[in-house]
């Protein structure tokens, strides 16, 4: 009985979502929304990977308000169009109110754990990143951060300033980086410093 009242919950939400497929449908940035909406639900939901994308894009759209603004986001990128009409949907569908996005580039499968207090202002993000909450990806006057592929920053940590972080990088949880950090490591601390490379253990300064 409860496994039924929630999926008819979530039937009745995904209804009520699906003018939200207009913006899908005029999007110039449909393959890139596909991409994203397969990482979501492979992370979120595996059991939903064969339902057809549109199902699986209402069901990110009416559950999760960080997909929304990551949505929001798609929409507008080099669309001044998708900018008009994004303002008007987003009065009745939600975004996560305490997170920011404000990129030039970000690939696709960005994962955006939980929103809450999170701040994404990069010059570019790549293919499949993880950012968790409470991160702050910010600027200083020199200009902003550029992310590679595959990163997870993890909740709590900084990343400030003009500086790279390169494939395969994970940022530990409260770390502050504001130094390159190269392909294949794991940094943690204040300031950061590297804990493992290749999948080696070390304890190297960031340069």
């Amino acid at each position: 009985m409860r496994d039924f009242i929630i999926k008819f919950a979530q039937t009745i939400a995904q209804i009520v979502t699906a003018p939200m497929l207009i913006l899908f449908f005029l999007s110039k940035n449909k393959e890139v929304i596909i991409l994203d909406v397969r990482r979501w639900i492979k992370i979120v939901n595996n059991t939903n990977e064969s339902s057809p994308i549109w199902v699986n894009l209402l069901y990110l759209l009416s559950i999760y308000s960080e997909f929304r603004n990551l949505y929001y986001y798609r929409i507008k990128q080099g669309d001044s169009i998708g900018f008009f009409l994004t303002q008007g949907f987003r009065i009745f569908y939600k975004q996560c109110p305490s997170l920011f996005i404000d990129c030039n580039n970000i690939g696709s499968g960005l994962f955006i754990q939980h929103g809450f207090s999170t701040i994404i202002s990069a010059e570019s993000i790549g293919e499949n990143c993880w950012i968790n909450q409470q991160v702050t990806i910010g600027y200083t006057t020199n200009g902003r951060p550029i992310i590679g592929n595959n990163v997870t920053i993890s909740a709590g940590a900084k990343v400030v300033g003009k500086l790279s972080i390169d494939d395969n990088v994970k940022v530990g949880a409260n770390a502050v980086v504001v130094k390159n950090v190269p392909n294949n490591c794991v940094v943690v601390g204040v300031p950061a410093y590297i804990v493992k490379r290749d999948g080696v253990k070390v304890k190297e300064q960031l340069i």
